[in-house]
Formats: structure tokens, C-alpha cells, sequence
């Protein structure tokens, strides 16, 4: 007789592989994509007409009410996610944006932020962020943002090095003379920042003129280091970004695929598992059977004493 335990171990893992199966198909299914995407573009209108005071304050219970029923639908798209790992539980939390939509949902729910309406503003202009999760180049977009932010400080870093050393040149040679532009080195920090944008160059190179013939090196060299060579430089490191971004994607989607694949086979229960073989045997011997020519019943053989046999009829 089987052990109890046994049967009701191998009944569970038979119930989460149904689940998970059956959860896995819904939020894979192209309209549970495209439904999920709607309602959060549908939260983002909401959002927008609670601005206007005279519609907040004539349809304030219907808003409240399509509020409860698209935190409702979000919840519930969580538990199906959920659900979908319901084979390995961890996996649902291996993905970041599943973290980060399960913190969005969450979040609603909490006494603080339910009674803060600033804060519960804040998380539902959050859901928006999450139509990223539906959008590939979006996403990988956002994903090679994070990547660049180590080298976009390093270029901060350097472009606040190269301002401030350009300042203090100019607050020394120009402060007498055009103090609005470079009477102090929180002034002259403006200034420059302002000519990075190339915005109002011709102005300031007019004005240096007039100060010293030698000004108009001053302006060639910072814009050229300034707007040219470091800018390509942040667009450099935004595109090499960008490209991990992508190597990462695939190989996160490969390694995804390959774990929902191995869940699958190795959840499957033993005895289901040799069923499936002896069945797969008795088909195979069927067809071996059904195959082989029909041959003749074996004869007797007499044998004599001299050695000799005559085969009989």
C-alpha cells in the first residue's frame, strides 16, 4: 500500500502544475497583454480628468468607484502572475518588474499612503510606468538608462570639474567688467552651464570682444570640450548601454523559457511519468506485431539412430 504522504505529495504537485499551467496560459495570451495594457492607459485618463476641479467634483463616486475596480483588476493580474510560478515560487520574484508591480499594487492597500492623498497620487501615476513591462524597446530603453547612470556620474563628474575650472578663468578675467555674466563664481557656473546649450553664444562672444580680442579663445575651447567632445562622449556611453541592454533581454528571455521548460518536465509526477512509457511501449509492440509477416507453424523433426534427421509432414 502506497505511503499516505507520498500520494498527498505527489496530488500537490500535481495541483500546482495544473495551476501554474493553467495561470501561464492566461497572462501569456496576447489579449491578457492587451487587456492589462488598456486598463493602465485607461488609469492614465483618469488620472488626468481627476485635475480638473468641476469633474472631480460632480463625478467624484464614479471616480472613486472606477479607482476600486481598476486597483481590483491589478490585483488580480497579480495573483495570476503569481500563479504562473506556482511550481517554483521564487521565479516570481527573480523578475524586477514583477517586484516592481506587485510594490505598485501593494502599495494601494496601505493604510498610510491610502490616507495620504498626495502619496496615493504618486503610486497611481506609478501604474503608468508599468505600460513599459508591455513595450519591448521601452523597456529595454529604461533598462540601458540604469545601465549608463555609473558612467553618466563620471561624466557629471568631469563636466563639473570642467565648469568650475572655466568659472573661476572667467570670474578672473571678466568679473570687472560684465559682473551680471561673471561677477561671481555661482554666476559664471550659469553662465556657462547656459552656453553648453549653445543657447545665446553669439551674445557672449560679442561681449568678450569687447572686453579682449583674446576672450574668443576662451569660448572656442570650452564649447568645443564642452558641447561636443563630452557630449558625444554621454552619447557614447548610452549606447554601449543600450546594447547591453539588449544582450540582456535575450538572454534573460532565453534563460526564462529554458527554467519554464525544465519546470515543466521535472514537476510532472513519476507515476505519471512511467505510465506514459509503458503506454509508449505497448504501442511500440502493437506496431511491431502488426508489422511481422504472417509465418507457418513449426514441423516436427525425427531424428535416427544413424544421426541422420528426416523432417516430418
Amino acid at each position: 500500500m502506497p505511503d499516505q504522504s507520498a500520494v498527498v505529495g505527489r496530488s500537490h504537485r500535481g495541483l500546482r502544475v495544473r495551476v501554474a499551467e493553467r495561470c501561464r496560459e492566461i497572462t501569456e495570451a496576447r489579449w491578457f497583454a492587451t487587456a492589462v495594457f488598456l486598463l493602465i492607459l485607461g488609469n492614465a485618463v483618469v488620472l488626468g480628468v481627476e485635475t480638473y476641479a468641476g469633474v472631480t467634483a460632480r463625478w467624484h463616486t464614479e471616480l472613486q468607484a472606477v479607482e476600486h475596480l481598476v486597483l481590483a483588476a491589478f490585483a488580480t493580474e497579480m495573483v495570476l502572475r503569481a500563479g504562473a510560478h506556482a511550481t517554483r515560487p521564487w521565479g516570481f520574484f527573480r523578475d524586477p518588474w514583477n517586484l516592481f508591480d506587485l510594490a505598485v499594487v501593494l502599495a494601494a492597500f496601505v493604510p498610510a499612503a491610502r490616507e495620504n492623498s498626495t502619496i496615493l497620487r504618486l503610486l497611481r501615476l506609478a501604474r503608468v510606468l508599468r505600460a513599459a513591462r508591455f513595450l519591448p524597446q521601452l523597456r529595454i530603453v529604461l533598462v540601458a538608462v540604469g545601465r549608463s547612470l555609473p558612467g553618466t556620474v563620471s561624466f557629471l563628474l568631469v563636466g563639473a570639474l570642467l565648469l568650475y575650472v572655466y568659472a573661476m578663468v572667467g570670474w578672473v578675467f571678466f568679473a570687472a567688467h560684465d559682473p551680471e555674466h561673471f561677477g561671481s563664481i555661482g554666476r559664471a557656473v550659469l553662465t556657462l552651464f547656459l552656453l553648453m546649450t549653445l543657447d545665446g553664444l553669439g551674445d557672449a562672444v560679442h561681449a568678450g570682444l569687447e572686453i579682449s580680442r583674446w576672450s574668443f579663445l576662451y569660448y572656442v575651447s570650452y564649447v568645443l570640450i564642452a558641447s561636443f567632445v563630452l557630449v558625444n562622449v554621454l552619447i557614447g556611453v548610452v549606447i554601449n548601454s543600450l546594447e547591453e541592454a539588449r544582450e540582456i533581454e535575450k538572454d534573460e528571455a532565453e534563460k526564462l523559457q529554458a527554467e519554464e521548460l525544465a519546470a515543466g518536465q521535472g514537476d510532472v509526477p513519476d507515476e505519471a511519468r512511467l505510465r506514459e512509457r509503458i503506454e509508449a511501449a505497448r504501442r511500440a509492440l502493437d506496431d511491431i506485431e502488426s508489422a511481422l509477416p504472417s509465418l507457418p507453424p513449426p514441423r516436427a523433426h525425427a531424428a535416427h539412430k544413424d544421426g541422420s534427421v528426416t523432417e516430418g509432414v
